[in-house]
């Protein structure tokens, strides 16, 4: 069926798209990705046979943004921990070992204030927190003020002064292993480093390691590389750390959402109207 194929709908990465399966199909009009991250397509491959892409940026902003500020909250009142004293036997603990930190008043930097960051600004803001920001590009005054953020040009200056951390960009290789040994050591021993983006935007040896020895307070992660990680990995045995199993769009409205924005691309495409998520190979 070959050439009957005009369209692909991409969930969770599936199909592989190479150039295999772009020669097989030589009537593809477009590829509509179920998610904003395209780091696993080879879009100038795509391209080169004339293929368009589409993401679906607006159905997973919200969420993603719920999922980030989730994790904040998780990691700084140390619930993960908090629930399996609560449900244990012998429900044994000592109140100064299961000290949190205080959200209201603390510092978050977000790099990567694109569609996603500028929601989790939103947000930390109805939190009472300071917020710092890096981005390729500064966002509008307007938009700064409207959430109270502040820029910085150069994310040492961000590392350096935040409470917590959270990692909003793409994963591209400019950012891969972004956040390393020399950027973990830039962070305040009580800061809390949060990856909502993609696993190797951090480096994973460089940050066990740097949980071990109390460079930094803790971690929340809702991406890691490779996914899932090895069972027998050092960071599942960190009590420092939560992992979640990259779950920032999975909810059932935001899968419907995210449907309907593919079907909206893919229609669009095939009627030769402009696509409106269209990627471009940079």
């Amino acid at each position: 069926v070959g050439k009957k194929v005009q369209a692909i709908y991409l969930w969770w990465h599936k199909p592989v798209i190479d150039k295999e399966l772009l020669q097989s199909l030589p009537n593809l009009k477009v590829i509509a990705n179920s998610g904003v991250g395209m780091d696993h397509l080879d879009l100038k491959l795509i391209a080169s046979f004339c293929v368009k892409m589409a993401n679906a940026p607006h159905a997973v902003s919200s969420t993603t943004a719920d999922t980030g500020m989730a994790l904040l909250l998780a990691s700084a009142r140390r619930l993960v921990e908090v629930h399996n004293i609560s449900v244990s036997p012998s429900m044994d603990y000592c109140e100064a070992d299961i000290l949190g930190v205080k959200v209201a008043g603390a510092t978050l930097g977000i790099i990567g204030m694109g569609r996603i960051g500028y929601k989790i600004a939103v947000r930390a803001k109805a939190f009472e927190m300071n917020i710092l920001y890096h981005n390729r590009t500064r966002r509008k005054v307007q938009e700064e003020q409207a959430v109270g953020a502040t820029y910085c040009k150069k994310i040492d200056s961000l590392l350096q002064q935040a409470d917590f951390v959270m990692l909003v960009v793409s994963l591209t290789p400019q950012t891969h292993k972004l956040i390393g040994k020399r950027e973990l050591e830039l962070m305040k021993p009580t800061a809390t480093l949060i990856n909502i983006s993609r696993g190797a935007v951090v480096d994973q040896e460089a940050l066990v390691a740097a949980l071990q020895t109390g460079v930094i307070r803790a971690a929340a992660l809702d991406v890691t590389s490779p996914e899932p990680l090895p069972r027998d990995h050092a960071l599942l045995k960190l009590k420092n750390v939560i992992i979640t199993p990259h779950l920032g769009i999975k909810t059932d409205k935001a899968t419907y959402m995210i449907t309907e924005e593919a079907v909206e691309n893919i229609l669009a495409a095939l009627n030769g109207l402009p696509l409106p998520s269209e990627v471009l190979p940079s």
